[in-house]
């Protein structure tokens, strides 16, 4: 990616949300196993995936994407690589392919071993199943999403961030056997953490969005009342009490909301 790239995705894991409690504390080995069968099991694999992408890009585009997988062959493991891995992640991107900006992302993961990198890859991932309808192509990224995320709670168990957005994965893929997998997490992490605004403003986004709005201005509201100001609690707020038809209520917290924005 380019660094403007790299910190849009960045910023974007900051508000997207993690994971589930605790450490894994399985072997290695099993690990390593559980890994290559996960792998092996999914509905598309990333060549698959290059190749209809790259079957789409106009000559410029595919010029470009070329040289910079040319450089990457050259360069290796070292820190050119590694930016060069951001750059190829950056550009699919950019061409509305965020499935290959999660597997360039994951590789730069790999690679660094860091917290960081692997919310950077789950973030882009779960950008992919949003926008995705192909459902190999979404189950593809929820997979590797999942594996990023927990990678990264793995390092630091103790990150609500990487909790939520797990959860966030799987509520934007549901597993077919489970399929109310990432609202029980997110309700099992608000009755662990019941004053965390992070928590609180991803369930009142969650109730909007399925028509929950007396659920979602609850919540909004408590979140409010812990930390004023929070600027996406109100600017959710002014959603929640327009879909619960209190014309008055939205415009004033729509308000708000923009003048919050201009800061």
């Amino acid at each position: 990616m380019t660094k403007l790239q790299w910190a849009v995705i960045a910023s974007a894991t900051a508000l997207f949300l993690l994971m589930y409690f605790g450490c894994d504390n399985k072997p290695r080995d099993i690990k390593a196993l559980e890994k290559s069968r996960a792998l092996v099991a999914e509905s598309t694999d990333v060549n698959a995936l290059l190749q209809e992408a790259k079957a789409s890009l106009s000559p410029a585009q595919s010029a470009s994407i070329l040289a910079l997988e040319a450089r990457l062959d050259e360069a290796g493991a070292d820190s050119a690589g590694l930016e060069l891995l951001k750059e190829l992640s950056g550009q699919w991107y950019g061409l509305g392919a965020p499935a290959l900006a999660g597997y360039y992302a994951q590789r730069v993961a790999e690679a660094t071993g860091t917290e960081e990198a692997w919310s950077i890859a789950g973030t882009t991932y779960t950008i992919c199943i949003q926008r995705s309808q192909d459902a190999k192509i979404r189950d593809f990224c929820t997979g590797r999403a999942v594996q990023a995320f927990e990678n990264a709670i793995s390092l630091n168990p103790a990150s609500i961030a990487h909790q939520v957005n797990l959860a966030l994965a799987y509520s934007a893929n549901p597993p077919q056997d489970d399929p109310m997998k990432g609202i029980l997490m997110l309700r099992n992490l608000n009755q662990n953490n019941p004053d965390n605004v992070l928590i609180l403003n991803t369930l009142g986004r969650l109730s909007i969005q399925t028509g929950q709005y007396a659920r979602a201005i609850e919540r909004l509201e408590r979140a409010l009342a812990i930390e004023p100001g929070n600027i996406d609690a109100t600017c959710l707020l002014a959603q929640a009490y327009e879909g619960a038809g209190e014309s008055g209520k939205a415009s004033e917290f729509a308000e708000k909301c923009r003048g919050q924005s201009a800061q």
